[in-house]
């Protein structure tokens, strides 16, 4: 929470950061905002409730599986956004300032969070119109799959559009920032700027950092679903998605970057200077 909140705030009260990669990056520290508030209070409560007593309200149960799928939906739309901002940087350098106006920013923010919002209401829909005869969930929060195991009707329908949500979302998110990346391979390979070739390698290693820990824990939650027996298992990766994740984001893009990381260090000497003043 520290290092995201951080971070927006940080390049809101910097003027020097109002560019569009910086703008589009508050994007993502904030669903992880979102994601953490979501998840966290709730494990923490129970992680000092007795067995017996944890307990969740059913509609509260619904909307922390909206909220969870709404926020991994929007950790790949966003990705998705910045990994066409890098491109347009790289392979369109001159037209990049007319592309990407704030006009463009504030667009590409609006749809990263209202693309998935149906989609999400969709899967969930489908779930809470089940009728149900059980009443316990394996798992530490809430989401989709928690909340159609607790019926005893067909969930067929359910399972064939959370593939089909599963398919365009990783399908769309995966071949976009492929098909940037591959874009941005071929133009880097034939310039023989080595400044841009470094500067693009460093800006898209991070992008691609966090992506990849982001696949690789989503599609191990997916993949455990589908075994209960390893239901501890999937509760680990769950917590590197939704707790772990988050705070490598910040720490990734903080470190990585070097316009980030100067300020944050020019804070740093100020808060010394300060308190060697106030001694």
């Amino acid at each position: 929470m520290v290092s995201n909140i951080g971070l927006v705030v940080l390049i809101l009260r910097s003027s020097s950061l109002h560019q569009p990669m910086y703008l589009l990056l508050c994007n993502m520290s904030i669903n992880d905002v979102f994601g953490a508030t979501i998840i966290i209070p709730h494990v923490l409560r129970d992680l000092l409730t007795p067995d017996s007593q944890r307990v969740i309200r059913y509609m509260d149960c619904v909307v922390q599986a909206f909220c969870v799928h709404l926020h991994s939906s929007a950790s790949h739309t966003v990705l998705m956004i910045m990994a066409f901002d890098r491109y347009v940087a790289i392979c369109n350098p001159l037209r990049y300032a007319t592309i990407m106006t704030h006009r463009m920013v504030l667009v590409l923010s609006v749809w990263a969070w209202v693309i998935p919002l149906p989609l999400v209401g969709i899967l969930i829909g489908l779930s809470v119109r089940l009728s149900r005869c059980r009443w316990n969930i394996v798992h530490f929060s809430c989401n989709n799959a928690s909340l159609f195991k607790l019926s005893c009707e067909s969930v067929l329908i359910n399972n064939i559009y959370g593939l089909g949500y599963t398919v365009v979302l990783l399908g769309s998110s995966i071949g976009s920032v492929t098909l940037t990346y591959l874009r941005i391979a071929m133009v880097c390979l034939r310039s023989k700027n080595k400044t841009l070739n470094r500067k693009a390698l460093q800006t898209c290693a991070t992008h691609l950092a966090v992506y990849a820990i982001l696949l690789v824990s989503g599609f191990i939650v997916i993949i455990l679903h589908r075994f209960p027996q390893l239901a501890s298992h999937r509760k680990v990766a769950s917590v590197m998605l939704h707790v772990v994740l988050p705070a490598l984001n910040a720490l990734i893009y903080g470190l990585q970057i070097k316009e980030v990381r100067q300020r944050v260090m020019a804070l740093f000497r100020k808060s010394k200077v300060a308190s060697m003043d106030a001694k």
